[in-house]
């Protein structure tokens, strides 16, 4: 298993939390609130946390090609409703 994570500074975390948390539960299992959420995907878990004026993603997979996907779709879709603002994550891969 492979992981990482980043924290986005944005005064938005609850709500593009909430947004992608949404969007995904169409088709996946999804759990969240205000604050966190966990979305599984087939590639990969990702957990959401809003702290201190930040939206922080962990991502675990299974490995560096998955979470390389699983990176892509998660920002890809997060920039796509964060679309007011420059979003600039900066992946911390453990």
């Amino acid at each position: 298993m492979t992981s990482s994570t980043t924290a986005i500074p944005t005064e938005h975390a609850s709500k593009y939390l909430q947004q992608l948390c949404k969007h995904f539960a169409h088709k996946l299992a999804v759990t969240f609130d205000e604050h966190a959420g966990s979305i599984t995907f087939s590639i990969g878990e990702c957990r959401l946390k809003t702290e201190d004026g930040a939206l922080r993603i962990d991502l675990t997979a299974p490995d560096a090609e998955d979470m390389q996907q699983l990176k892509d779709v998660v920002i890809r879709h997060l920039v796509r409703f964060a679309f007011r603002e420059e979003l600039s994550p900066t992946w911390q891969d453990a």
